[in-house]
């Protein structure tokens, strides 16, 4: 796979060279020559100096063959340009963008060709949310502008599904259970999967079938 990084900052050469390790091909485009010069001898990933808010930059750089785009930078403004660019220039199937303030968070979606933007406090707060929270809903990943989003639900005492088949409980149509933890193994679940209480409960959804399924695992 090939992935083209924009920024040498801290996070994109962290990227880099753990994409680099597991054998993918990776470019990292960076506008600051000395700071190039100086990380190329310690990573012998494919290095292009320029300015990936620049369409011709991008073009040189040969950003039309990548399949993954990881705007990197620490400005939002240009990691916004840099996945815009990526999506409608180049038509790269993946963009990954990542958010520095968090503020800005909702920006980061389709229009702006982003397909999975990521945010360290969001993340922060998901894993924080996971870890102490039973019987809630924690939202863990949002995908595709919003429209779909895996959510983590662990059975409590009182949890309406607990010793009832996956095909009784009635999922809406738009929402799909894709995992069960129970015990420190991973159950995928079927129609005559059981869950049980302490389960942890892994679904994607819709904003309209995300109610529905909360009611089904939790009780109104």
């Amino acid at each position: 796979m090939k992935v083209a990084i924009a920024g040498a900052g801290n996070v994109g050469t962290f990227i880099a060279a753990d994409l680099y390790e597991a054998g993918h091909d990776v470019l990292v485009i960076e506008e600051d020559l000395d700071l190039v010069a100086k990380l190329r001898p310690t990573l012998p990933v494919t290095w292009f100096v320029g300015d990936a808010c620049e369409v011709k930059s991008l073009h040189e750089a040969g950003l039309a063959g990548a399949d993954v785009v990881v705007a990197a930078t620490g400005d939002d403004e240009d990691n916004l340009v840099i996945s815009l660019l990526a999506k409608q220039e180049f038509a790269v199937p993946r963009v990954v963008a990542r958010v520095n303030h968090p503020k800005n968070h909702w920006l980061f979606n389709q229009a702006w060709g982003v397909d999975a933007p990521v945010s360290t406090p969001h993340l922060l707060t998901a894993l924080v949310e996971e870890a102490v929270s039973v019987g809630s809903l924690v939202r863990l990943l949002q995908f595709e502008g919003g429209e779909a989003r895996l959510v983590e639900v662990t059975l409590a005492d009182e949890s309406p599904a607990a010793s009832r088949t996956v095909a009784d409980l009635s999922v809406p149509r738009d929402a799909t259970l894709v995992a069960v933890v129970r015990d420190g193994h991973v159950v995928v679940p079927r129609g005559d999967t059981v869950l049980q209480i302490g389960d942890e409960v892994l679904a994607l959804v819709t904003p309209d079938s995300e109610g529905k399924l909360k009611e089904l695992l939790i009780g109104a």
